[in-house]
């Protein structure tokens, strides 16, 4: 789809920051499985055309709201729905309230057939709040959905989740896993920046999750926030149609925007496996902890070790050590990381008052 072809509203179109002049996200058909372990490795967002094109929900929702809510109602079996909603004065902005302790929504359970209906009937209206239902499990929730609108590429155990709502904007955040967004109904985009621009958009507490950037990418605050410049310069773009799927890649920030007065979108995460003492959330938290409150030159030791030990790429840092003595450093075999993890563990308990 060309981006150009859709035009943006407000202080956005005034500045050099567009988000129309992005440039746009690679699109391509996957013919196999092995082009889906290529998109993997690749580790960059990709559009994906033809995907589900045999779906019914996807049928039902090209044919309007009213026939994707009686789709869904039919098989719906009474489980609650997690329920978001945002009143008129939001613009439907999904973000931080003014002191970033609160949401600019609220969440409730209520069901499902009474939210669509709900949904349907705020169409239209003027000053109408912002309904969305999010992140609902499809696999409890709307008995045969999963069976009717299968999808080969994903394993059986990751679980689609459905997303119905008005045009609502979601704020840039990332997420621990990979996530294939597939839309059903109405267009959305999705304005993507890579990992490493964390500093330059301006993330709330982590504490708070999911943590939010402050900046509005259709009017971003320039003064407040003028890092924001770099993030924007390393953004990419995908304007999507309903039969369009998007792969975005775990740790990329993206900002939804539902463009279409009803929307609706079945989403899959995997990749978050790690347990334990081999998850990066918690050996960050750890980081925090630890290496934070360092004097200088103490940070500056650990910032070269990790450079060459962890993030460095191969082995150069220990080619001149025998494979057999790199221990840690190395590859780690079965028994290896079993005996690192148990050490830390021990280190672990030591340290708990």
């Amino acid at each position: 789809m060309d981006g150009a072809a859709i035009s943006l509203s407000g202080t956005d179109a005034d500045t050099d920051l567009g988000l129309d002049r992005l440039p746009l996200v690679e699109a391509r058909v996957l013919a196999g499985p092995g082009d889906f372990e290529a998109m993997l490795r690749s580790e960059r967002p990709v559009v994906i055309r033809g995907l589900f094109d045999a779906w019914p929900a996807l049928e039902a929702g090209r044919a309007g709201p009213a026939r994707l809510n009686a789709y869904l109602k039919r098989l719906d079996q009474g489980a609650m729905a997690p329920v978001m909603e945002a009143p008129a004065s939001s613009g439907g902005r999904y973000a931080y309230g003014p002191d970033m302790r609160e949401f600019s929504f609220s969440k409730r359970q209520k069901g499902v057939s009474e939210t669509l209906d709900r949904i349907e009937s705020l169409l239209g209206q003027p000053d109408a709040p912002f309904v969305a239902i999010q992140m609902l499990p499809l696999s409890t929730h709307l008995l045969g959905f999963v069976d009717q609108n299968a999808l080969a590429a994903m394993p059986p155990q990751i679980v689609p989740r459905l997303w119905v709502g008005g045009p609502l904007k979601t704020q840039t955040h990332n997420d621990r896993d990979h996530n294939l967004a597939c839309v059903i109904a109405g267009r959305r985009r999705f304005v993507l920046y890579p990992p490493e621009q964390v500093a330059n958009l301006y993330v709330g507490p982590l504490d708070n999750p999911p943590p939010l950037s402050l900046v509005d990418p259709e009017a971003p605050d320039l003064e407040r926030f003028p890092r924001y410049r770099q993030a924007h310069a390393a953004a990419h773009v995908a304007w999507l149609e309903p039969g369009e799927a998007l792969f975005v890649p775990k740790y990329w920030w993206h900002h939804v925007t539902s463009l279409d007065p009803y929307n609706a979108m079945v989403n899959y995460w995997w990749g978050d496996w790690a347990t334990g003492l081999e998850r990066a959330q918690d050996a960050f938290l750890t980081a925090l902890l630890a290496l934070k409150a360092l004097p200088t030159g103490e940070k500056a030791y650990w910032r070269a070790m990790f450079e060459a030990y962890v993030f460095g790429e191969g082995d150069a840092a220990v080619a001149h050590i025998p494979e057999g003595l790199r221990g840690a450093l190395g590859a780690m075999s079965p028994s290896l990381r079993a005996s690192l993890k148990q050490q830390l563990k021990m280190a672990y308990l030591r340290g708990t008052p």
